[in-house]
């Protein structure tokens, strides 16, 4: 498969394209102002205990407090004989005012703070360290039995030179030599007793090790076997880049381009346009069929329609291919959107059995591809697939949106014959409650057209029945669902 990187670098922001065949398939944002706190380890202080929800709230210096769970934390699988069903199993492992070393596993998203662990990790090229552990993990995606046993035996060497600790060999490492394991485990160990003494003098709620910028972390745990070229537009990163590739990912070097064209390099494969359509709800199918996707903070919901799409054969048969198509639509925007959490598929609904099985095999297929972890339920009674994607950033839509001010995020908003209505219960409020002289209605110009031309009976009916003249004006800042009532 063809595949490219593109990495697009501006003073305030860092944008990361992957794209397969021609096609966007990832889009990694990064803003100097929000930077990513995942990977990073803090000193955190424990502001907080709930008993009644076994975790812990953290101070790691953000606006928002950080949770911890207790089954995050290190210690607790030395609590023998609890399964998690005391509610005092928090408090055996943590207390308010304590320090502890944790890390962010998930980022603030919404309202809440970020996810922490105490189950440190530090990563490399080839493996993760982690300090707490004793295990050795070798990636599923390294099928080769004999690859597998021989990674194990030098990691497991390596291991008895250099301490305790645990490893998993990550899917880069396949093929790799001993020398180049070892120099990796030898980089993790110095890094991570880089961290143990700036801990030691590290005041609570600072950070003690920060994770690479967006594109390193690109260039360490993206870059595969099947990227053919990494284009970058700075030169600055470009050169480190290329030393740090030099220096890690040998291989690599020779495929790192500078771009210094005029045209911008998100105009290449029109990744710009792309991102625009991942904002949309509709996704057009080439067949005419199309998608309706709805993100909610409990949930996503993916919808399949046939649209313009009539088929040749018989229903059954346009039906099948309009869902075949569209698994592999969802694969890319679940990818794309970076949509995560609970995800609810609705296909259209299908008679044949084997039907849908061809379906559910197909979109398993696709999301193979797929570096978050997914699962995948079978088609519900109701005809719904069910499935849940790993969400460890904010989805392409929280990042470069937010909601709006006139609907507040609801989709939708009153219309001007609603809010007529609203402001006619207002005026018989007022009317009841104060002694004006007149009343002076400011609201949008849809709401007052509406009032002075379908609605003028109305109101000059409400005249009548209050006793006082009401007057209208214009005002070009209110959204349609806004209006005051002023005494005059």
């Amino acid at each position: 498969m063809n595949e490219e990187i593109l990495i697009n670098v501006t003073p305030r922001e860092t944008r990361v394209a992957m794209v397969e065949n021609g096609v966007l398939q990832e889009v990694f944002i990064e803003r100097a102002s929000r930077r990513g706190l995942v990977g990073n380890i803090y000193q955190g202080k424990v502001s907080r205990v709930l008993p009644g929800m076994q975790a812990a709230f953290i101070d790691i210096g953000m606006e928002r407090t950080a949770f911890l769970h207790a089954s995050d934390i290190m210690e607790r699988s030395n609590l023998n004989g609890d399964n998690g069903k005391h509610t005092d199993v928090i408090q055996k492992l943590v207390h308010q005012g304590q320090n502890l070393l944790v890390q962010v596993v998930k980022d603030p998203l919404g309202t809440k703070g970020a996810r922490l662990t105490t189950h440190l990790s530090i990563a490399a090229r080839f493996m993760v360290f982690m300090p707490g552990e004793e295990h050795i993990g070798i990636s599923q995606k390294i099928a080769d039995e004999g690859e597998r046993r021989r990674l194990r035996e030098a990691v497991a060497q390596g291991a008895e030179v250099l301490g305790l600790g645990g490893y998993i060999v990550r899917t880069v490492a396949e093929g790799i030599s001993e020398q180049e394991i070892r120099a990796d485990m030898v980089f993790l160990h110095k890094i991570w007793a880089d961290i143990q003494e700036k801990a030691k003098t590290t005041q609570a709620g600072a950070m003690v090790h920060g994770d690479l910028s967006l594109v390193m972390r690109i260039m360490r745990d993206q870059v595969g076997t099947g990227v053919e070229k990494v284009r970058i537009d700075s030169r600055e990163n470009f050169e480190r880049v290329k030393k740090f590739a030099g220096k890690f990912i040998g291989e690599l070097a020779e495929r790192i381009e500078y771009y210094p064209g005029e045209r911008p390099i998100f105009d290449l494969y029109n990744i710009e346009d792309e991102i625009q359509k991942a904002l949309s709800r509709k996704v057009q199918l080439k067949s005419g069929g199309y998608l309706i996707i709805d993100q909610t903070e409990a949930l996503t919901t993916i919808d399949v329609n046939t649209g313009a799409f009539v088929g040749h054969r018989n229903l059954e048969e346009t039906i099948f291919k309009t869902n075949l198509e569209a698994t592999q639509a969802i694969a890319r925007q679940l990818r794309l959107r970076n949509l995560g959490g609970i995800i609810i598929l609705d296909f259209i609904d299908m008679i044949e059995a084997s039907h849908r099985d061809q379906v559910m095999r197909a979109l398993e297929k696709a999301l193979e591809r797929d570096r978050a972890k997914s699962h995948i339920c079978e088609v519900s009674g109701l005809g719904l697939v069910e499935m849940t994607r790993k969400r460890t950033r904010e989805s392409l839509e929280h990042v470069l949106c937010e909601a709006c001010p006139c609907c507040e995020g609801r989709g939708s908003i009153r219309t001007a014959e609603t809010v007529c209505y609203e402001v006619f219960r207002e005026l018989l409020r007022e009317a009841r409650q104060f002694d004006a002289q007149q009343f002076l209605v400011l609201a949008s110009q849809e709401v007052v057209d509406l009032m002075l031309d379908e609605e003028s009976n109305s109101v000059a009916e409400l005249e009548e029945f209050i006793g006082k003249p009401v007057r209208f004006q214009v005002e070009s800042l209110y959204t349609q669902e806004q209006f005051d009532v002023v005494l005059m």
